[in-house]
């Protein structure tokens, strides 16, 4: 297969479409890096569900203070005007409908945007969080992963087979090999790996791509 981009250039992608100001949830572990690229004179607000409103990057190793941590028990710094809240109030501002955009990491996801992302199955270890409040509770959610799994199999699907965190949520997806819309029930495939042809591309997806006149190169910096 094409090289693919790295987590860090997919996550470097993501940042890019986060307009000037929006209030932002990041999901646990990948996604985190999203608040890393942020585009000059562009700052999103960064929401974190144990409580902490517009904080910054992960200070330097051994200066972490250790009360001030993100959902994912990393250490974080914060940014003027920075608010701490209790956790009902942080998941009131989810179910309120306060969140511009989510960006979560995924099991599966399928061409109508349902997404699987809390249970790899009965032998799994569930890890539920807070996806199931933000998937339907941000006005836009979107989703950044591997195009497969690490035996190669589609995680881009026409259903998905492992459990739910929502249903008919996701709007856009960013892999490692593509940038793809759902739309009307399908991927709509809007960038891919310029060395990468759509036939190889469709072989790796398991659902059919929508071919748009236009479709973009997937360009990122190295990283």
């Amino acid at each position: 297969m094409t090289s693919k981009l790295s987590n860090a250039q997919i996550a470097w992608r993501a940042a890019q479409d986060i307009e000037d100001g929006a209030y932002v949830n990041l999901g646990i572990g990948f996604p985190e890096m999203v608040a890393k690229f942020q585009p000059p004179g562009r700052q999103a607000i960064f929401h974190t569900e144990n409580g902490v409103l517009n904080f910054g990057e992960a200070p330097p190793e051994g200066q972490e203070d250790w009360d001030l941590i993100n959902a994912g028990k990393k250490a974080i710094t914060l940014k003027p005007g920075a608010a701490f809240f209790h956790h009902a109030d942080s998941f009131g501002m989810v179910r309120g409908g306060h969140l511009d955009v989510a960006i979560l990491g995924t099991y599966e996801v399928a061409e109508n945007g349902d997404l699987a992302n809390w249970s790899t199955g009965p032998k799994g270890v569930p890890a539920v969080g807070g996806a199931m409040d933000l998937v339907h509770g941000a006005k836009r959610v979107a989703v950044i992963t591997d195009h497969v799994t690490k035996d190669g199999k589609p995680k881009l699907v026409k259903t998905c087979t492992l459990p739910l965190t929502g249903v008919g949520c996701v709007t856009r997806v960013y892999t490692s090999l593509a940038v793809l819309d759902i739309e009307c029930g399908r991927f709509v495939l809007r960038e891919k790996l310029a060395a990468m042809s759509v036939d190889e591309l469709q072989s790796v997806t398991g659902a059919e791509l929508v071919l748009p006149d236009t479709i973009g190169d997937l360009v990122a910096p190295e990283l």
